[in-house]
């Protein structure tokens, strides 16, 4: 009897478990239709519409691989957070421009960088299609409320900005505060043994050292200085003030409230929010006080209602292959840019007939020297086939920039972090903390060097030097690879190397960049060196994924309860020991070889 009701329970469980995953992914699949739906067919304006900016989110060049958001969002009931692609940004902003049923913009909200995106040089795109349309004729108004640095360098290309009363502004100067985890891995009994060329490849410093090197503090100071002088050069210029009196202002204040804000030019006046939206009421023809809202369409919703882009022949493709993220070794995760995966994606393009031409769009810190020759080939051979343009976002920075340095024409945006010509090589080994925990290793082997990869003991000056003479061949690759393919001299790639990271406008000063420009410029340099005029279309890599891989993954992403206050205060407080950990999982070169830029540079 017992058996009989054991196999009628598990029977039932059975079932139970069956029908309600059946159940569970028909709800996810109805819904995914849904959002297809909704992204497929999507009203136009009413005419007369301000089109709403929200910057609430984060703004990546690579689109896209799905929403899990979109599909979880309303089932777990979670904030879902906006992800918008650069190129798509700058493409709605310049189709409202002229689109006679938008009367305006207005832009509000507060940016959430995340995975390399909302950096200066994407911004700096945003912005520059903000001022496009504020030069069509058309008004545009910024509300803040409390904005740092990278909201306002967006909001301050508006005709006219607007802070609420009780808002701030926070511009206290950028700053880059790396982590070093020296001291701990001392205090835990992990030894790290380091082979490197280049005085400023400062990479390993947060594993070796308990501060900045000297070279590494110079490095990074002179790249900030850069970039924070082609921020105060726009801002002065679409604020109608002195770069000096900024700085000042910075340098005095930082944290300049709405009245202050006001008085010195960076805001035009204030005003609450209520009182905001009651005067694009009467801009949009509706009735100031009512509860209905102005006639509006947000960005993602008009993005939507645009029709594909472009139009042209199928036969002449522009493909636009997007390397952001660390470079790592094999096929790599999203947000990875893995040396087999896209190698294999650019054999694809190359012998795609139908693609005339490439852009390579590179927002990563480099990685694995293994993974970036392994794209750099494909790219050598399809130049000899194809035009291969680069677009430099962010970040094109050692590994980013070694995969860049062959191609028929660099471009990049002047707050670009790129250069970082360098490697080195890492070894950790355990030994002190396994050895304190009661733990041993023997090693029986047939050579000197058999055991040379492992992690029960540090390595010997033999094996030192046989690492380091792999490091110095790869470096010397490294130099003559952008000597031969930028024109350059072996003693002047020798000089500008070294690890030293550059803003794009110096890298263009040195010859490391052709022109300043972003990834609409390399587009159209694309198309007019492979002679398609306008008659083109863009193709976009890395592909979207299917709906069965979009369901597997939504389903890792489930959790049976939001976090709550404490648990939030707590991820945020570790979020930068986890950004670490992240980095040194990503070391995965087989040779243990890695071309990355020197201490991660985050600029704040």
């Amino acid at each position: 009897m017992k058996s009989f009701f054991g196999s009628l329970l598990g029977t039932l469980t059975g079932l139970f478990l069956f029908f309600g995953g059946l159940f569970l992914c028909g709800i996810i699949f109805l819904m995914a239709m849904a959002a297809i739906g909704r992204r497929n067919v999507a009203p136009g304006p009413e005419s007369g519409s301000y089109l709403v900016f929200d910057l609430s989110g984060n703004i990546q060049d690579a689109p896209a691989e799905f929403d899990s958001n979109a599909f979880l969002g309303p089932l777990m009931g979670g904030e879902r957070q906006q992800t918008f692609q650069l190129r798509q940004v700058t493409r709605t902003l310049r189709a409202a421009a002229r689109d006679s049923r938008i009367a305006g913009l207005f832009v509000t909200g507060n940016l959430r960088p995340g995975n390399y995106g909302s950096g200066f040089g994407a911004l700096k795109e945003v912005r520059a299609a903000i001022l496009a349309f504020g030069a069509s004729g058309k008004p545009v108004i910024a509300y803040l409320k409390e904005v740092n640095t990278r909201d306002y360098f967006v909001a301050s290309a508006a005709r006219d900005v607007v802070i609420d009363p009780y808002g701030m502004i926070v511009l206290p100067g950028l700053a880059s505060q790396p982590l070093f985890m020296a001291g701990a891995f001392e205090k835990f009994g992990v030894g790290v043994q380091v082979t490197r060329v280049g005085k400023y490849k400062s990479a390993i410093e947060p594993y070796t050292r308990k501060d900045l090197s000297p070279e590494a503090r110079e490095d990074l100071q002179k790249l900030l200085d850069d970039l924070w002088a082609d921020l105060l050069r726009d801002v002065g210029a679409s604020r109608h003030l002195r770069t000096a009196d900024i700085q000042r202002l910075v340098d005095t204040e930082g944290l300049i409230p709405a009245k202050r804000a006001v008085a010195c030019k960076l805001a035009d006046r204030l005003a609450y929010r209520d009182e905001i939206i009651d005067e694009l009421k009467v801009k949009t023809g509706r009735v100031k006080g009512t509860k209905e809202s102005f006639k509006q369409i947000d960005l993602a919703a008009y993005m939507r209602s645009l029709p594909a882009t472009p139009s042209g022949s199928w036969k002449n493709g522009i493909a636009v292959v997007y390397a952001e993220g660390d470079i790592v070794d094999g096929e790599g995760q999203s947000g990875e840019v893995g040396g087999v995966r896209f190698a294999r994606e650019l054999r694809r393009i190359r012998q795609d007939d139908s693609i005339k031409a490439v852009v390579l769009r590179v927002n990563s810190p480099g990685g694995s020297a293994t993974a970036s020759e392994e794209i750099q080939r494909e790219l050598r051979l399809t130049m000899a086939k194809k035009p291969v343009i680069v677009s430099m976002g962010t970040l094109a920075a050692s590994g980013g920039y070694w995969i860049s340095t062959y191609s028929h024409r660099i471009f990049a945006e002047p707050t670009t972090i790129t250069g970082s010509i360098g490697v080195y090589g890492m070894a950790f080994n355990i030994q002190q903390l396994a050895n304190g925990l009661g733990f041993t290793w023997d090693t029986v082997k047939t050579g000197k060097m058999g055991d040379v990869f492992t992690i029960s003991r540090p390595k010997t000056e033999a094996e030192l030097a046989v690492i380091q003479k792999q490091v110095d061949w790869i470096y010397d690759e490294f130099v003559g690879k952008v000597a031969d393919a930028r024109k350059l001299g072996r003693a002047k790639v020798q000089e500008i190397a070294q690890g030293r990271v550059w803003s794009g406008a110096e890298a263009k000063k040195l010859g490391l960049v052709d022109e300043i420009g972003g990834l609409g410029n390399a587009i159209a340099y694309a198309a007019a060196q492979a002679r398609l005029g306008s008659d083109y279309r863009l193709v976009e890599y890395p592909r979207k994924r299917a709906l069965g891989e979009i369901i597997g993954e939504m389903m890792k992403g489930i959790s049976p309860e939001q976090a709550d206050d404490d648990s939030a205060r707590v991820k945020r407080l570790l979020a930068p020991f986890q950004a670490e950990l992240k980095i040194l999982l990503r070391h995965n070169d087989p040779q243990g070889l890695y071309a990355r830029m020197p201490v991660t540079v985050e600029v704040q």
